[in-house]
């Protein structure tokens, strides 16, 4: 080898050394950077919170884990979302909610669709095919396959939850004993769709049950809470929600736009969910959208799922989660309630999934009932999905 060439060869195996680092592990860096957990000493739980918790179904609207790690099964040393620690915290019902685009540099006012996407970075540290590099379809698909997957090599522990039938096959096996836990697969934001309507079916034969219209940015739907616009629904975004109550799909309303959310309840035939949100009136932050129009969400029969995060919240503590709820339940009912945590989002917490019981502590020592416990904790969750859920028999992953 020739001096030259073996300079050559010197310089390229050094350049492909960093990269390949980059590539290994700045997937995981940038995770442990992003899904925070506080510091914090164990929770004391006592043994009736113990007890309680052990009984309950505990469910969850909203986790972003899809868009970072495809294996589920081991417990990971980052982030919040894993099958063992779901587990731990006692979860039945997970709904695991991918992400396709995210711009770069964003807040909760006003964010422009064109600037540079953080979702690409991911696709290229996680080495994504080719067509998920810029289609957001695609995106959509490779990250619920990521559950499907799973739940193909590990029945015993996850079901992918797709109909009413397979929640009824759930809680049986749970009351069995079984630690099995059903995922639901949700999309955050209908920009996925790239325009096309014939991809809401493609996602519905995959195995996703929920669709949040917007995500940080306005899109061929219509316009986001943290949008330019604000705007309403589009006659596409009209189309949509059209079809997706034909597949009895569930809509969530977390970061669309009030004129959106007003559109949605003017043309739907079904009750909508928020998967994670705080409570103006409890949280005045513009992450949330005003409690009148809560108000309206509730009454058409809609489910409000209060997060983990201080910008929803402002006081992200056990004891400030247990007061959000506490707000809701006396300011929109009880059976209206539940959790959604945004796990995973780019969100720093003070619990992970293994430390639910956390919560039914605190709601014990706040005054709430057992029964109050046992609907915010999952028991919502549960009537919602039995009632809108398709009511056909499908194959359960």
């Amino acid at each position: 080898m020739s001096p030259t060439l073996r300079r050559t060869s010197i310089a390229a195996v050094l350049l492909a050394l960093p990269l390949a680092l980059v590539f290994q592990y700045g997937g995981s860096f940038i995770e442990a950077r992003t899904n925070r957990v506080v510091d914090h000493a164990p929770a004391d739980i006592s043994a009736d919170a113990r007890r309680l918790h052990a009984s309950l179904v505990v469910g969850d609207w909203h986790a972003d884990t899809l868009m970072w790690r495809p294996d589920l099964l081991e417990r990971a040393d980052t982030g919040h979302v894993d099958i063992p620690r779901l587990r731990e915290g006692n979860v039945a019902l997970q709904m695991f909610t991918t992400v396709s685009k995210v711009p770069m540099f964003r807040d909760h006012v006003s964010n422009n669709a064109d600037t540079p996407d953080a979702m690409l970075l991911q696709a290229l540290l996680q080495t994504w095919p080719l067509r998920a590099w810029s289609d957001l379809t695609e995106r959509t698909l490779l990250q619920g396959d990521r559950l499907l997957a799973v739940a193909a090599q590990a029945p015993e522990a996850l079901m992918v939850i797709r109909s009413q039938e397979d929640l009824k096959q759930l809680l049986a096996r749970r009351a069995a004993g079984e630690a099995v836990i059903g995922g639901l697969l949700g999309v955050e934001g209908g920009h996925a769709l790239e325009g096309r309507i014939g991809s809401l079916d493609r996602l519905y034969e995959r195995g996703f049950r929920m669709i949040g219209l917007q995500h940080f940015f306005d899109n061929a739907l219509g316009g986001s809470l943290h949008g330019q616009t604000k705007g309403g629904l589009t006659p596409f975004g009209r189309e949509v929600v059209e079809r997706m109550d034909a597949l009895d799909m569930i809509i969530d309303l977390a970061h669309a736009s009030e004129a959106v959310v007003a559109d949605v309840l003017a043309i739907s035939k079904r009750p909508p969910v928020v998967s994670h949100t705080g409570f103006r009136g409890n949280c005045d932050k513009p992450r949330n959208i005003p409690d009148a129009l809560v108000q309206r969400i509730v009454d058409a029969g809609g489910l409000v799922a209060v997060g983990f995060w201080a910008k929803a919240i402002c006081d992200a503590s056990p004891e400030g989660i247990v007061a959000s709820l506490r707000y809701g339940i006396d300011r929109f009912g009880i059976d209206h309630i539940a959790l959604g945590s945004d796990f995973d989002g780019g969100t720093t917490t003070h619990i992970d999934s293994a430390e639910l019981a956390t919560l039914t502590q605190g709601m014990l020592e706040a005054g709430f009932s057992e029964g109050e416990i046992r609907q915010v904790m999952g028991g919502n969750m549960v009537r919602f999905l039995r009632e809108n859920l398709p009511a056909g028999d499908t194959p359960a992953g």
